[in-house]
């Protein structure tokens, strides 16, 4: 099914007329899977069926302009795309709609997602990088509407950074920047933000994306006209579209149906977006979906019988058909007989990929009724047994779940029984399982060995010297040592470039480097996410930043949706190593001074979340990011940049090791976990305590997710015997995380004597001003109180009450 990649520019009637016909095939044959498809949903074979009938025109002239390089960051209808590239085969789409776990038979996702989310792959096995260059590229859909958008801009973006900075090696990753991003939207998903702070990114940066927008005229069951204003998004987009003399879009209108109006209206666009780095809208109109939204309703509940009428005659493989016909480029009794072969093919391929889905779960299902079998003949419990066992029987189609679920229910009838039967029953019933998770659970992060916590403490060295320099030195001269030994390292965000970030951690540097490698952008958040996930799909080492903590709401959805579930998704055939840099806590007022902790520790899994507690332990992070390559939100503090540190020598060397703990002060009474700025109070209060005779240990947990890989504040309970856990986080927030690892993951709660306890900020957001944030977050007296009233219930008569 790969297309001859000429175009009807430049090729003969007979080339063009075998091109129409292979085009025909895999439009019929994209339209017979999403038909049986949904007939598998219904008959309860598949969960769920999202197809892309009614698309397949548009998507096979996008596929005809489409080149190596290029790359696609797509709808959840791209189905005929995929085909016509030769990456999505119909036994591939229906191992895709079974949820297959085997990735070689279901290339998208290993049965992760459901069917319609499309990827390539761009890993080898060894998790180094394919060469993009030589083919055509997908990256990883997500489901939710316009989520694809962001990351489009930093694949587009790609391009103008490889064609103008030259000392960036392109091998694998760009021919001079020739690549053009494509992306596929419906037309009722151009409502959301995500699209339009997309549109006007791409406006202003002039970089090579063109936008397909499928219009169906409906969002599920709500029309155009309450989506979009004039009910059609580029008479809404007029004012985006470029003119002489102001850069924007250049925006094109085709109709669904129109084979040769959508070759050559792809053509175009893709030349302009490849040539000249213009991005292009292309709105293609009078779509139609023929068999509703998706298999969870139906069409014919909202649309009226004339509009259903119109959308059967104008159907685009209808009207293809028709013109096929029209034109003498084949004849009826040919293409009836086209179509039966295809229908043959698609049964066939459906019925295939049945078996194979099957096939495993059958051997298994063998195998355990015999073990139940043979457990039952010695068990007093031998009828329960047998029933567990026939109720499998009965199940002629067994599903991974019902192998799980009926082999650990026959267990429960063993209990306090000893035979080699039963053994071999919880054998198997362990092999089961742990062969099974790994399918489901396996690659939230890197499973290489160089992956980030792998890398190893390399200490800061310092000169023979007291003299000491403001933090934010010591990270600007650090991320110029990484920015001089890694060319492919690039930082943007607000008022990140001219005057080098709000305070100065990037001073100087745009200049040095150019403002390709160290630039500005708009107030856009989730598109500045989008911009790093994009470039770091591309081989490009991006540091996304985000001016104050809070305003990383703005872009959870992408972080969350998109970059930290990427690796997952895609079982590890995709990575995107962005880190993303921002700067939070302790500051005033209720939309400055956030510590949404709990939040993102629970949004961002599959991410690293990492809080130094000062600006050397923050340039540490940098420089063992950079020698790994997953993403990372590295959250500096507000007020350190101004605090004084002792400058190391070995800028840009020294690595801060990730899922380490550091412990900064010996204790022998209780310990005092914290991070980030509000360590620093910790350490006050510890030598405050020192005076009423409490000796405090004091953790810095330092890395979030993960966190104390080694379990050393486990270790310090059992010298201490009692903890603390000081955070700013709400109640319940990332306190109670911490104190879940240490308790239920460490086992710390069989070393202690006292009941664990948690100090954190108030429920609400931090107040204004100094009074604000000593009345709204953990302050020094809160934290000197907490601990000694830990110790006098201990001991009340060494620690009498203190108020």
């Amino acid at each position: 099914m790969k297309p001859d990649p000429s175009t009807s520019n430049d090729i003969s009637f007979a080339d063009f007329q075998s091109q129409i016909l292979q085009d025909y095939e895999t439009a019929v044959i994209s339209r017979e899977c999403s038909l049986l498809g949904r007939r598998e949903v219904l008959s309860g074979k598949a969960k769920f069926g999202i197809f892309g009938d009614g698309k397949e025109l548009p998507q096979l002239a996008m596929a005809r302009a489409f080149q190596d390089g290029d790359f696609r960051s797509g709808y959840y209808r791209d189905q005929t795309f995929m085909m016509a590239l030769g990456y999505l085969s119909p036994k591939e789409f229906f191992h895709g709609l079974y949820a297959t776990t085997d990735l070689e038979k279901e290339p998208m996702s290993a049965g992760r997602q459901m069917g319609g989310h499309f990827v390539t792959h761009s890993l080898n096995e060894d998790g180094s990088w394919k060469d993009l260059t030589q083919q055509k590229n997908s990256s990883a859909d997500i489901s939710c509407t316009a989520g694809q958008m962001p990351r489009l801009v930093g694949l587009a973006q790609a391009s103008k950074i490889y064609r103008n900075v030259k000392e960036i090696d392109q091998t694998n990753f760009s021919k001079n920047g020739n690549e053009v991003a494509w992306g596929t939207i419906g037309n009722a998903s151009t409502s959301e933000g995500h699209f339009f702070e997309a549109l006007n990114a791409a406006g202003v940066m002039q970089i090579p994306m063109v936008i397909c927008i499928w219009d169906d005229e409906y969002g599920i069951s709500v029309p155009s006209e309450y989506h979009t204003t004039k009910g059609n998004i580029s008479d809404a987009l007029k004012g985006f579209q470029r003119t002489e003399d102001k850069d924007g879009f250049e925006i094109l209108k085709i109709k669904g149906w129109d084979y040769t109006g959508l070759i050559h209206a792809f053509e175009n666009a893709a030349d302009m977006a490849r040539e000249s780095h213009v991005p292009v809208l292309i709105h293609v109109t009078e779509l139609t979906q023929p068999q509703g939204h998706s298999t969870s309703g139906s069409h014919e509940r909202y649309k009226s019988p004339e509009r259903l009428e119109w959308e059967r005659e104008n159907d685009c493989n209808k009207r293809f058909r028709e013109w096929i016909l029209e034109n003498g480029i084949s004849t009826e009794e040919e293409l009836k007989k086209l179509e039966r072969e295809i229908k043959h093919k698609v049964r066939s391929a459906k019925k295939e990929a049945w078996s194979e889905f099957l096939k495993p779960h059958l051997q298994a299902k063998k195998e355990l009724v015999h073990l139940l079998e043979s457990v039952a003949g010695q068990s007093p419990n031998r009828s329960f047994i047998t029933k567990i066992k026939n109720d499998l029987i009965a199940i002629e189609e067994p599903l991974k779940k019902d192998l799980a679920s009926k082999s650990r229910s026959g267990l429960r009838y063993l209990l306090g029984e000893s035979s080699p039967e039963k053994k071999q029953l919880q054998e198997w019933v362990n092999t089961f399982l742990a062969t099974t998770q790994p399918k489901y659970s396996s690659h939230l992060y890197s499973e290489l060995p160089n992956k980030a916590t792998k890398i190893d403490l390399v200490a800061p060295t310092y000169e023979d010297t007291n003299e000491e320099v403001d933090g934010r030195i010591i990270l600007r001269d650090n991320f110029d040592a990484l920015f001089s030994k890694y060319p492919e390292a690039l930082v943007f965000g607000e008022d990140t470039g001219n005057i080098g970030d709000v305070n100065q951690g990037l001073e100087g540097l745009q200049k040095k480097y150019g403002d390709m490698r160290v630039s500005d952008t708009g107030i856009r958040e989730t598109t500045i996410i989008g911009q790093g996930i994009g470039l770091s799909l591309r081989g490009l080492r991006p540091i996304a930043e985000i001016q104050y903590l809070d305003y990383i709401l703005y872009a959870i959805q992408t972080l969350s949706d998109d970059l930290a579930s990427l690796m997952y998704r895609t079982v590890g055939k995709q990575k995107a190593p962005l880190i993303v840099r921002t700067r939070g806590h302790r500051l005033e007022g209720i939309w400055h001074s956030g510590s949404p902790m709990s939040g993102l520790i629970s949004l961002l899994r599959g991410m690293y979340i990492l809080t130094p507690r000062n600006m050397t332990q923050a340039a540490g992070f940098y420089n063992t990011l950079m020698k790994s390559d997953e993403p990372a939100l590295v959250i500096e503090s507000l007020n350190g940049y101004r605090l004084k540190e002792k400058k190391p020598t070995n800028l840009g060397e020294f690595c801060t090791p990730i899922g380490k703990v550091e412990t900064l002060k010996m204790g022998a009474d209780i310990t005092l976990l914290s991070y980030g700025s509000t360590l620093r109070i910790v350490e006050k209060v510890a030598q405050d305590l020192l005076e009423v005779g409490i000796d405090a240990e004091v953790i810095d947990a330092q890395s979030l997710l993960p966190f104390d890989l080694d379990h050393d504040v486990v270790k310090s309970l059992k010298k201490t015997n009692r903890l603390l856990i000081v955070d700013e986080d709400v109640p319940g927030g990332c306190s109670a995380y911490l104190l879940q690892e240490i308790l239920e993951n460490q086992k710390g709660y069989r070393y202690l004597d006292s009941a664990p306890k948690t100090l954190t900020a108030k429920a609400h957001r931090p107040a204004y001003a100094s009074d604000g944030d000593y009345f709204s977050k953990p302050n020094a007296e809160d934290i000197f109180e907490k601990a000694y009233e830990i110790m006098h219930e201990a001991d009340p008569n060494s620690y009498p009450k203190l108020r």
